[in-house]
């Protein structure tokens, strides 16, 4: 028994060349000679737990990107490609079939192989490049008045410009430097801490710590808005969420361009995000009193048969009462980091790598401790989560009398299978990264493209560009003929990746190839 189990060697080695351990296998058809082939793609997990090799090169990839747009000196250009001939007939066999359902539904006539079709046309809309829906948004969006609480200060505003690269500096010697910033923002306290535990966990506010880890996502969007419109200027980020060690979430955000820190700290101040939802001061249902369903009519109260009120009855009845009170304000505690960071650095170089550093840690990683005070304090906050609706689509508005938007069979409260109620994420259902829209230039697709090119220069392979329309990709089921074991699968790919490495190798010993330390070979 205290040998090594040969399939856990295989992994093990796997990991060690950067071979996905968990490949999923597709079956790709070449349409132009007919070839039919199984091949085994990255599954492109980003936490470690999952699969090491893929998590390592999301962080690595995502490390690239935040370099690569923090100190940019050239405005970033993002003009959309000119359709090409197969977009263009998309979208007009997509009109002809509008025109055709119309026709279709003014006649009284049944549209639903019409509207089959029109589902299927607009997913070929989007495999094939753009981005989107030709519709554009087809309902209403709710708003409230965006009257400032009294109890926030204001915020000067300044005329937007349009760039993205903010103020430089030129020193004595006329050198012009652009700084840049990293902040680290925290949530407020909800009780004293020690080691990452309550002090005392009665008088520790759960019920708010974990509404603020629900919604802290949208306390973001607006502290970005906020930045913006004191800036004057587009501002761009690269921000990465994580969890401290009260298990509250907190954001660290490279900013291009620099703000007064006096301004800055104004603009964190003054950011809030409310939340306006049905009340769920008082519970209606519980225990084995709970709703019932009933088809075409939704879920009804048990005992007196009523009807609840649907998700958009209940926002009308909130619109409606002028004395309305958000359920939830969400604001930024007051600590908080700011740093000047300049381009080149080792502060900057270092900075990036703390960036990353949790990226394929998992936000509940802190469950599994052996501290027994952190492990209570992780079940306490899981428990006061478990009720706290999430989204509009929760079952936990069942417990509160309201029917949660889009309705069916079989919710109940408490069992909500969202991604902020399950204890890897603890309450924090929104994105780790937050990248915007002009930071580098370039997709996260693009960047990925540019570390394969660099790869295939190296190994002195063509990068040749292939037709996205030439190849028909079906993924392969379980017990297929065609698809090799795991264990088969594994050992061809860490062959290949042996080839790769002693190839480069060979280059570098010639100088022909880059000039890579051990730990840059192993990642290429």
């Amino acid at each position: 028994m205290a040998q090594p189990l040969a399939r856990e060697v295989v992994e093990e080695i796997a990991k060690q060349y950067g071979v996905c351990i968990r490949p999923v296998p597709l079956r790709r058809q070449d349409i132009l000679i007919g070839q039919v082939e199984v091949i085994d793609v990255p599954c492109g997990a980003t936490l470690e737990s999952k699969c090491p090799p893929c998590a390592k090169r999301n962080r690595q990839l995502r490390r690239a990107q935040c370099r690569e747009g923090w100190h940019l000196e050239a405005e970033p250009v993002n003009l959309p490609d000119n359709p090409d001939e197969y977009q263009r007939h998309l979208v007009e066999l997509r009109a002809d079939a509008q025109a055709w359902r119309d026709e279709v539904e003014k006649a009284g006539g049944d549209t639903t192989d019409l509207d089959a079709a029109i589902v299927e046309l607009d997913e070929e809309i989007n495999r094939a490049g753009m981005r989107g829906n030709v519709l554009g948004r087809t309902s209403g969006k709710r708003s409230r008045s965006t009257k400032r609480r009294q109890d926030a200060p204001d915020l000067p505003k300044r005329q937007m410009t349009k760039t993205t690269l903010g103020r430089t500096f030129t020193g004595s010697d006329g050198k012009v430097y652009r700084p840049s910033m990293f902040i680290t923002l925290t949530l407020p306290s909800y009780g004293r801490v020690l080691e990452g535990a309550p002090i005392d966990p009665d008088r520790y506010d759960y019920a708010r710590a974990a509404r603020d880890a629900l919604h802290f996502s949208k306390l973001v969007d607006r502290f970005v808005q906020n930045l913006r419109r004191v800036a004057g200027y587009d501002v761009q980020y690269f921000a990465t969420v994580e969890p401290q060690k009260r298990l509250a979430p907190h954001l660290h955000m490279a900013i291009r361009g620099t703000l007064p820190r006096a301004e800055l700290r104004q603009i964190i101040a003054a950011t809030y995000h409310q939340v306006w939802w049905p009340s769920t001061d008082h519970v209606r249902f519980e225990g084995d009193c709970l709703p019932v369903w009933e088809d075409g009519a939704g879920y009804l109260d048990p005992i007196t048969g009523e009807v609840l009120p649907t998700w958009d009855q209940a926002l009308d009845q909130l619109d409606q009462d002028e004395d309305a009170q958000p359920l939830h304000v969400l604001r930024f505690g007051d600590q908080l980091d700011i740093q000047s960071v300049l381009a080149g650095t080792p502060d900057a170089d270092q900075l990036i790598q703390y960036l990353s550093k949790y990226l394929t840690k998992s936000l509940g990683d802190a469950l599994g401790t052996d501290d027994l005070r952190r492990k209570a304090h992780a079940e306490r906050l899981l428990e006061a989560l478990r009720f706290e609706p999430c989204s509009p689509t929760c079952p936990n508005w069942l417990r509160y009398g309201v029917q949660p938007k889009g309705a069916k069979p079989g919710m109940a409260p408490g069992r909500c299978r969202g991604k902020a109620h399950k204890p890897d994420h603890l309450g924090y259902a929104g994105r780790r990264v937050l990248v915007s829209r002009k930071w580098s230039n370039k997709t996260l697709t693009e960047h990925k493209q540019d570390r394969r090119t660099w790869v295939l220069e190296a190994l002195g392979l063509p990068d040749e560009p292939v037709d996205p329309h030439r190849y028909v990709w079906r993924p392969v089921k379980p017990g297929d003929p065609e698809l090799a074991p795991i264990g088969v699968r594994l050992l061809r790919s860490v062959h290949e990746r042996q080839r790769w490495r002693n190839h480069m190798n060979q280059l570098q010993a010639l100088g022909d190839g880059p000039n890579l330390s051990a730990t840059e070979a192993r990642a290429a």
